[in-house]
């Protein structure tokens, strides 16, 4: 990695990471904008964006993963029993294990959690906001979800978006109400507009400002909403995995979809929100990998290859 000699304010040499610059950085006109290079590459990859065995291959294996840690995480954390709600109609929680419990008393209160939840989910219609949406992969995903109102899917690439209008038209059922795309960035998406999900997956890696991406999207957020990311610690596993082996070896994803430098780490997204604890609160992380043979699964830690994370707004 690149180090830059940088003097404080106190007039001390220090010794600091250029990602590290690049990630707390404000200063780019627009948060969400590529070098000619990417968005080169991303145009080209248009055509066959929907091909499942093309090479997005790996990114619509993904898609398993993606939607089973959003509806996952929206799930586990729906208020079962609200201030409004009767004393005599609250799901009954119990304050230790449930699996504790003799298993027919064990599977009666988790089925009645569970229809709670449904029932809660059933009366809502949720506004999703896809940045970075590409060909429509997670968009169109999200949009036949039964408490999702609609999604509206941005993104910088006029030949991707074509591609996700395109496969748009094959199913009847996700007219312009339901799901739209718009070529636009971040910052040009009214400040006026809330959002009860905002999603950026396998973007932040692809930008020169992240923070200012991440900036931008808070400001969309309703509260109560939902932030939703993924992208990849900055480690040799990850370079070893997603460059040496995915690109070039396995040949999964085409070579020059991933740049080592502009990498994430969990922890350096976890400080950036610790800043902002007073509105926003990291409530999950999870590594996840991708195996040959078998597609993408979870790992026990989001410090190593690529991660998920939730962030709920709280106030």
């Amino acid at each position: 990695m690149m180090r830059i000699r940088s003097v404080g304010v106190s007039g001390r040499i220090s010794t600091i990471s250029y990602r590290s610059v690049r990630f707390h950085s404000s200063h780019n006109p627009k948060a969400t904008s590529l070098s000619a290079d990417e968005m080169a590459h991303f145009n080209a990859l248009a055509s066959s964006w929907w091909d499942v065995n093309g090479p997005q291959r790996i990114l619509h294996k993904m898609n398993l993963l993606r939607m089973d840690f959003i509806h996952s995480t929206i799930r586990n954390h729906i208020k079962l029993n609200g201030p409004e709600v009767p004393v005599d109609e609250q799901i009954y929680i119990p304050p230790f294990n449930v699996d504790l419990l003799p298993k027919p008393i064990r599977n009666t209160i988790i089925k009645e959690q569970d229809d709670k939840r449904d029932s809660i989910l059933n009366q809502v219609k949720w506004k999703v906001l896809d940045i970075g949406c590409g060909g429509g992969i997670l968009s169109e995903s999200l949009a036949r979800l039964s408490f999702i109102d609609n999604v509206k899917g941005i993104d910088l690439s006029k030949d991707v978006l074509e591609a996700a209008k395109l496969h748009k038209l094959k199913d009847p059922l996700l007219n312009d109400n339901k799901l739209n795309y718009e070529l636009m960035a971040i910052e040009d998406v009214p400040a006026s507009e809330k959002y009860d999900i905002v999603t950026m997956f396998e973007m932040l890696e692809h930008v020169d400002h992240p923070s200012k991406v991440l900036v931008e999207a808070l400001k969309r957020v309703e509260r109560g909403g939902w932030v939703f990311i993924s992208t990849i610690n900055r480690d040799f596993i990850s370079w070893f995995t997603t460059i040496f082996m995915g690109e070039h070896i396995l040949k999964i994803v085409p070579v020059g979809t991933h740049t080592l430098e502009k990498y994430i780490n969990q922890s350096e997204i976890r400080q950036w929100f610790d800043e902002r604890k007073d509105s926003f609160k990291v409530v999950d992380a999870k590594g996840c990998i991708y195996l040959p043979a078998y597609g993408w699964k979870f790992t026990s830690s989001p410090d190593v290859g690529n991660y998920f994370m939730a962030i709920q707004r709280i106030k």
